[in-house]
Order: structure tokens, then sequence, then C-alpha cells
């Protein structure tokens, strides 16, 4: 479907919930009575709730919107799910099956035949895309209601803008999106984004701000982890390379690159005040891939193979006949890291809200996350395990039925882990469909030790990895 067709279906006439809804059978799935409560936008139920990112988070909420028997729209602004997650789909996540599959996600593909993944077993991006999204989306009660290379620009509320106040909430939602070089508008009763913030990522510069040199830069910057091992090999040998950040992505990087041998110099730069700060629990780690991280790294560092320069703030690039100058503090004082190749930047990503202007948001002024979450998710006092269960509660906004959870949820805070990305929409939808009750339930079940660590998460953002 390239198009934005869609026949609507009527859903008031079986799913909108009204204050005295009786339990319907063979009527949108429904065979439960709930405590429902009445809708202030009910001229409107008709409408479809539309998902924005056909991601993890995304494809879950369309799971649980099944189950509901909702209307729905799934709208992708790539041409196949998951597309992110494939940008780095060689890496390893260090959580694993277990915590990545939606339960019910999990019963809706059981149903069709599809066998799941070994839970115990750590699994890599690309597996995570072909091995559970791909299945998943391809299901019939899925696969008709997902639109493609579709990218949401705008959205609004019908008919106002954002000063407007009076009967704000008596009109639904209207979003803009970009397809085959058309725009098209789409009106909805609820919207849930879940785009994350992989597309969004931090510039290099310590102040935090995209300069005109890194942006002309930019082909021989490479933000994320290359795939150094497959089709990107032939950039970084015989290079002078630096990767800038010092969380898991970048230690990652590095000894992708350190498997090259001796056809490259690998410079590590680091805001950290000493370099020991980056391998984290090593052999005392809870999760074994993780620790195994910091001992391989340590071991690198002690032997010469990569150059350290940390804390290095990075304030400008400059390109000369040698190469890039990066220019900045080291250790307090001025400092250029001269002739550089390539850069591979694993400094962590940010949300994007410039398609979401003309919606009242509640966004925390430091973390970016939702602001009512921000206190829940402070990398200095939580690592993913530890953040509290949460849902529809903590993540309203202000624009009534209009939510922002997953990745993006989190701001630029590092903690985000999927299983609670999948509880996220598990409340939201039974709020959607008037499950009041359902949606207060705390149902996320993560293990004690957690899967990532504030110790060693600084300006590394790729918590998918988690």
């Amino acid at each position: 479907m390239n198009k934005l067709e869609f026949d609507i279906i009527d859903s008031s006439k079986c799913c909108g919930p009204t204050e005295k809804q009786e339990a319907m059978s063979n009527c949108c799935n429904t065979s439960t009575q709930y405590n429902r409560v009445k809708p202030s936008q009910e001229l409107f139920t008709h409408l479809p709730i539309v998902v924005i990112g056909a991601g993890p988070i995304g494809l879950a909420a369309a799971a649980h919107l099944v189950e509901q028997g909702q209307n729905f729209i799934l709208l992708e602004s790539g041409s196949r799910v998951g597309s992110h997650i494939l940008q780095w789909g060689h890496v390893r996540l260090f959580s694993p099956w277990q915590y990545n599959i939606d339960k019910v996600a999990k019963k809706l593909l059981e149903k069709s035949g599809w066998i799941a993944p070994p839970e115990e077993k750590l699994p890599i991006g690309k597996e995570i895309v072909e091995q559970y999204l791909e299945p998943l989306a391809n299901l019939p009660e899925i696969k008709d209601r997902i639109l493609f290379n579709s990218k949401v620009i705008a959205v609004s509320k019908k008919g106002f803008d954002k000063m407007k106040n009076t009967g704000r909430e008596d009109v639904p939602f209207v979003l803009y999106v970009e397809q085959q070089g058309d725009t098209e508008r789409i009106e909805a009763r609820a919207v849930i984004d879940a785009t994350g913030t992989w597309s969004n990522p931090n510039p290099v510069n310590a102040d935090g701000i995209w300069t005109a040199e890194e942006i002309l830069l930019n082909k021989s910057i490479h933000y994320g982890i290359p795939n150094i091992q497959g089709k990107d090999r032939d950039r970084y040998l015989n290079k002078r390379v630096a990767v800038i950040g010092g969380g898991h992505s970048a230690i990652n990087t590095i000894l992708e690159l350190v498997e090259l041998g001796e056809q490259v110099e690998i410079y590590w730069v680091m805001r950290k005040a000493k370099v020991e700060d980056a391998y984290g629990g090593e052999e005392k780690d809870a999760l074994e891939a993780r620790g195994e991280l910091g001992k391989r790294i340590h071991q690198l560092v002690d032997e010469g193979r990569v150059k350290v320069f940390t804390p290095f703030k990075i304030y400008q690039l400059k390109h000369t006949e040698m190469g890039i100058d990066l220019i900045g503090e080291y250790k307090g004082k001025a400092f250029i890291l001269s002739g550089m190749e390539e850069i591979i930047t694993n400094t962590g990503s940010r949300p994007d809200f410039s398609f979401l202007r003309e919606l009242r948001l509640s966004v925390d002024a430091v973390t970016e996350s939702v602001e009512a979450l921000s206190p829940l998710i402070d990398p200095n006092l939580h690592s993913c395990g530890t953040v509290r269960p949460h849902g529809e509660e903590i993540l309203r906004q202000p624009e009534r039925n209009f939510y922002i959870v997953g990745m993006k949820s989190y701001g630029r805070a590092p903690t985000f882990l999927m299983a609670t990305g999948y509880e996220q929409v598990r409340s939201i939808v039974a709020y959607l469909v008037g499950d009041i009750e359902a949606s207060k339930k705390v149902e996320l079940e993560l293990p004690e030790t957690g899967v990532c660590s504030s110790t060693l998460v600084t300006t590394n953002n790729n918590s998918s990895f988690c």
C-alpha cells in the first residue's frame, strides 16, 4: 500500500468506549467488560489511532491495538520496519531475547506458528529485525495498517494552532505526512510518537552545538557504529581514526577497528576525567558480555594499541591538507589533535521535537524526556534495571491522547530498555480503550542486576543495545 488509502472502520459502533458500554463478543475482539470512561473526543471515535515509527516499540503498540480491536495506522519513514536498528545490525545487545519481545506481540506471532528464539541468547540488531520485527509486521492484522516511506512532518490539532484554547479537546489530531513527493493529511483520535532518537545524533562539539564546519565535514564523520568488519572495512584501512565517546558504542567501535590490525591508527577522545572510568566493572560486571568489553578495552589501552585523549573537549573542527584537526581543551589546556582522516562519533542522540511544534508538550528542561518521567530515569541515579515501572499516567501530555513513548520518552537519558517501552504502550493502549484499571497496573519484570549501568554510560546514548 503506497498511498494513504484506508477504508476507515466505524469503530464507534463497537470499539468506541462509552459510559455504559456492554461487553460485546465477536466485535472488535472484545469479550470483557471494562471500567470505561467517556472520552471528550467521542465525536470522532471512528478515526484511527496513529502510531509513528515501526521500530520495536511502535510495532508493540500495533500489537496491543490489534488485541484490543482498535482501528490504527502505523507510519514509518523508512522502507522497512526496524530501519534504525539495521544501521547497527551487526552489534550484539547486552540483554537476551527474553527482554526484547513484547508479550502480546509474542502471543499474536505464536498463533501464526512463529517460534520464539532461545530466551537466553543475546541477539544482534539484524536478528531483532529479521527474526522478530519483520514476522510481526507481516501478520495480516498489522501488515495492511503500515505505510512505509511516510515521514511525518507535522502534528497539530485540526483547525487549532498552539495558542487556541476553547474547544481544543473537541477536535481530532491532524498529521501531515510526506509520501512519494506528496503531502497527505491524516486525522486521528490519538497519536503515539515512537520515533526514537537514533536519527538525531549529538554533534562532536562539547557545547552540544552543530557548527558549520562539522556539517561540511560530514563525509568524513560517521555517527554510530560503522560495520567495520563488513561494508565499511575499506573506509578505515590505513587511516588515522578518531573515535569520540566514552560509552559502550565507542568501545564496540574501537574493538572492531583493532581487528584491522596495524593498518589503522586509533585515537580515543573522551570527556571523562580518566580513562579508567570507561572500563566499568570488567570481571565484576553483573552482565558477562558487558564486562568483557571493559576488560578488552583496558588491555588494548595498556598495550598502547589505542591512543587515549581524556578529558578532551572539542570546540572546533578544521579541515587541513593533513586531514581534520580537532581543536579544544585537553586536560584543561588549549590543544589541537591534528591530521585525523576519519571520525567516528559515539556521543549519543537527542529527541526531535520539530514536527511537534504546534502541540503543547511537557518536556523536562534537562533530560528532554517526558517531564514527569525525568525524576525516574536520571542516569546519575538509575540504571536500565532500576527505573521504576511507569505507564500512561506518567506519560500524559497536555494534549490529551498524545503520547511520546520508547527511547524518545527518555530524551537524552541513556537508561532506556525495550521492555520498559513495551510496558508503556501496554498501559497507554489500555487507557485509550477505556480500561483504566489495566492502564494503572504495573506489569514490568526486569532482572535485578539491570542491563545497563549508570557508572558505564555517560555521553553514549545508544541504549537500544541494552
